[in-house]
């Protein structure tokens, strides 16, 4: 590992495990040459050391689960040292079969099912090797309206581009439900549409053989005749290459619209308009795109109140907020982590509490709402006075435990020996003197509202 001398192409022991040495500190997406063009051999691009060396970085940085072959990123790394040369010369002559995907089911909050499918690492690392040179012919004429697993793009300015669509007077929208897209799409539509720029056979090939390598379900291999399993690099890629047909006819027609991955919604002035665009869409993507519409989630109607990646868009002035549904999925999480039953120290269970906080403001803190997170960090700060106050347990432990933050022996005393439930005691006077919101910092509570504002320059204006 040690040996300064350039390895052979063929070999991964000098590059593909040793991303160090790539000629990028920070791992850019590779480009093609200026000179290249869709009937250029791409495998060769996309095998080269370098572009390896980048997927290989992202697929460790993103660990991720064994696929069905169990092994693990580091297991993989190991066989990668003696293997690759002849999984490289099996994608240059086209020869390459991927393996199965695992199957993994994920429960949704509406009680469906989301299927992920799960592939080995060894093909988690090819694919994103594929999507890395694939990205820089396709990514950049995609819509402006397209936000979806695209490079600078989020759910966040999807939000925003709503929010400045409804104020500028389309006050109806059109919300189309694609059922279990992801599963459904038919390929030789999706193919069809990946060989309009790329030219490579063996490039060709390879993802219609990722398309139909199958699924793993209890030991036994199921085939995959339509669908493009969640779960591997390259599914999300393709998702928008197929949906960027319906992205060009919706702007042939000129209409307003916004399009996360298959969560997209349409605007429209009237809702008469709203309406025949709803039919429109419909026929066109059931007819030209062989893609199964959700009727009992699909609508039109008025924009106010609208909901979309988890906001809500209300008032003459369009404000973002969180949509009911996640602000009952926030608490009920809320409520498993300050669970008073669970066994766990208050270090623990501050500490999950504290990443799950982080991760949500993270997501939701576009919302302009402080009001409810102040309210939340109150409702919070009791849930936390009432687990210490649980695992204290005995009323010795109490009153030690309440004196030694300030609390007089007279009062504790009385707390300890009181038969309130937990939750009442929580508020009680004692409680808010022993465990004020600084000393709850202290032990690393985290406020909602105080991530909120200091998220405030990332909010910006829609």
């Amino acid at each position: 590992m040690k040996n300064k001398e350039e390895p052979s192409p063929n070999s991964t022991r000098g590059n593909l495990l040793r991303p160090e040495r790539t000629g990028s500190a920070r791992g850019e997406q590779p480009a093609l040459n200026e000179s290249s063009s869709p009937d250029d051999d791409l495998m060769e691009l996309i095998v080269s050391n370098f572009n390896l060396d980048v997927a290989w970085r992202r697929v460790k940085r993103n660990r991720g689960a064994p696929g069905p072959d169990g092994m693990t990123i580091k297991e993989t790394e190991q066989w990668l040292e003696t293997h690759w040369s002849e999984v490289r010369q099996q994608l240059l002559k086209g020869t390459y079969r991927p393996q199965p995907v695992r199957r993994k089911v994920i429960q949704k909050e509406n009680g469906g099912e989301r299927l992920l499918g799960i592939p080995n690492v060894i093909d988690r690392l090819i694919q994103q090797a594929v999507l890395q040179i694939l990205t820089p012919w396709f990514d950049p004429e995609f819509s402006e309206s397209s936000h979806g697993f695209r490079p600078g793009r989020s759910c966040h300015g999807a939000a925003k581009q709503v929010q400045r669509t409804i104020r500028q007077g389309h006050r109806y929208v059109v919300n189309i439900d694609l059922s279990k897209f992801f599963d459904r799409v038919n390929h030789d539509v999706l193919m069809n549409r990946v060989s309009r720029k790329v030219r490579d056979k063996r490039v060709l090939k390879l993802i219609g053989r990722y398309l139909r390598a199958g699924v793993m379900i209890e030991g036994v291999v199921q085939p995959t005749e339509q669908g493009a399993p969640q779960g591997g690099p390259l599914s999300p890629m393709l998702s928008n290459i197929l949906l960027d047909d319906l992205d060009k006819e919706l702007e042939r027609r000129g209409l307003k619209f916004v399009r996360y991955a298959d969560d997209f919604v349409i605007f429209a002035k009237s809702s008469r308009s709203a309406e025949r665009v709803f039919e429109s869409v419909q026929r066109y993507l059931k007819e030209t795109l062989k893609l199964t519409v959700n009727q009992d989630k699909s609508f039109s109607g008025p924009a106010e109140g609208c909901e979309y990646l988890g906001f809500k868009f209300v008032g003459k002035r369009v404000t973002i907020k969180v949509a009911p549904k996640k602000l009952k999925t926030f608490k009920r999480r809320i409520r498993e982590l300050t669970g008073r039953s669970r066994g766990l120290s208050m270090k623990r269970r501050l500490t999950e509490l504290r990443r799950y906080l982080r991760g949500w403001i993270g997501y939701f803190g576009l919302a302009q709402q402080v009001e409810d997170f102040l309210k939340f960090d109150t409702w919070i700060r009791r849930r936390i006075r009432m687990c210490y106050w649980k695992q204290w347990r005995h009323p010795r432990t109490k009153v030690r435990k309440l004196v030694e933050l300030g609390v007089s022996l007279d009062m504790a005393i009385k707390h300890a020996i009181s038969r309130k439930g937990y939750w009442r005691m929580s508020r009680t006077p004692a409680m808010r003197i022993a465990m004020p919101n600084r000393w709850l910092q202290e032990q690393g509570l985290l406020s909602l509202a105080e991530l909120w504002f200091h998220r405030a320059p990332l909010r910006g204006t829609a």
